[in-house]
């Protein structure tokens, strides 16, 4: 019996899936890097946040390819949201001190427009999450000829 939220797929489905995940994390690592390059103020913030997220969400697809869309917005946005709140107890703060890797995922302090702009980022990534699978059962569907 399938998992609840997920898709019955055999192991040599997951593959292409762990594959497009995995490429997707690198591109929005640098659709990330490349706006903090060309932009600065709240575009380079925000935009980064829900970047951020979606880089979390190609990242959930990563491990569980099988999770649907939803599920997987849902998810990197939930991790989000508590990457955020957490902030509010200071230990994110403390730990960014002393090293990049800490400041670069949990950040360092609270602010409550990230949180819309999280679910901006999980949005973009369920519709485009959405769109490719749409695509690729439509082009597997399609008979050579």
């Amino acid at each position: 019996m399938p998992i609840p939220g997920t898709r019955d797929r055999t192991a040599d489905d997951r593959m292409p899936t762990r594959t497009a995940a995995a490429a997707a994390a690198a591109v929005t690592v640098g659709m990330g890097l490349g706006l903090r390059a060309v932009t600065t103020g709240s575009t380079a913030k925000y935009g980064g946040d829900a970047l951020y997220t979606v880089l979390i969400m190609t990242l959930v697809l990563l491990i569980a390819p099988r999770v649907t869309p939803p599920r997987a917005a849902a998810s990197a946005l939930a991790f989000s949201w508590a990457v955020e709140f957490l902030q509010l107890t200071g230990v994110p703060a403390e730990l960014s001190r002393d090293s990049a890797v800490a400041r670069l995922v949990l950040g360092s302090t609270f602010n409550a427009p990230d949180l819309f702009w999280y679910g901006v980022g999980a949005a973009a990534g369920w519709l485009a999450h959405t769109a490719l699978r749409r695509r690729a059962r439509s082009s597997t569907r399609r008979t050579p000829g």
